[in-house]
């Protein structure tokens, strides 16, 4: 059920693969709710992805643009104020990789200019974002500004690697940046720490199945979709959490609060 919770409004959404992406289901979502939506993802995600079959059916230009290059962000925020005519009501953050976990290294054997790069990817990408919405005051007075993040940022989970130290750096940029960007529009910025979600990308994380079943079993509701997780980012945008800043939202079905379930013991 839709309640247009998001009529008029305006954003950009990084980060839709395919059908699997949180991202994507994002778009759909906020679409459905009645917001209009300038999708992007970096060029070489395009190549392999389905992005135009999602812009297509909602009705929303793509624009690349590279997350690590600030003359691509520059030109993206620039172009989707101008497609709007106006500025944004809010933005998804929805980008991470690694390339030590591509390429097997162990955490105690990592390669640490691919670290640098997935730092870059994963999370520096999230200031690049903000800080170009900032210098070209693109947002909206009341916006909204959400990362999706993960509990290992918090937790140790040893298969996920140099991504939770990514996760660790993108809700420190939350919390830095929704200060500034509070202070200034009252524009509110948070992350959301997802359950683990069957995506392309986190398909690839070494021991994934075990990592989702043990977060099922844990979880007094079940792992959180990533429909569910759509509806809740829906609601992050919208204004009935004009409130709600720099914080980090388990949208986890419990697991966050857990610490055993005897469901693991059976």
């Amino acid at each position: 059920m839709n309640h247009k919770l998001l009529q008029g409004k305006k954003g950009i959404i990084f980060g839709a693969l395919d059908e699997q992406s949180i991202a994507w289901k994002v778009a759909e979502q906020c679409a459905a709710e009645g917001a209009q939506i300038v999708l992007t993802n970096a060029p070489v995600a395009m190549r392999f992805g389905k992005i135009h079959e999602l812009a297509e059916k909602i009705d929303a230009p793509v624009i690349p643009a590279d997350a690590t290059s600030m003359e691509d962000l520059e030109k993206l925020v620039s172009e989707s104020v101008a497609h709007f005519g106006g500025s944004l009501d809010f933005v998804l953050h929805s980008i991470g990789m690694s390339l030590n976990m591509r390429k097997k290294r162990e955490y105690t054997d990592l390669n640490h200019d691919w670290m640098h790069k997935t730092l870059d990817i994963s999370a520096i990408s999230f200031h690049r974002v903000m800080q170009t919405l900032w210098k070209q005051d693109a947002m909206n007075e009341w916006g909204s500004i959400v990362a999706l993040s993960y509990i290992a940022a918090q937790r140790v989970f040893p298969d996920y690697n140099e991504m939770a130290d990514a996760k660790a750096l993108l809700e420190s940029f939350a919390r830095s940046f929704g200060y500034h960007f509070g202070q200034r529009k009252k524009v509110r910025v948070n992350t959301v720490s997802q359950s683990p979600t069957v995506t392309t990308a986190g398909s690839g994380v070494k021991g994934f199945d075990d990592f989702f079943s043990y977060a099922e079993k844990m979880s007094p509701l079940g792992n959180a979709s990533a429909e569910d997780c759509a509806r809740f980012c829906a609601v992050l945008f919208s204004d009935y959490t004009r409130m709600v800043t720099m914080q980090n939202l388990y949208h986890d079905g419990g697991f966050s609060g857990m610490g055993i379930n005897p469901a693991l013991l059976q």
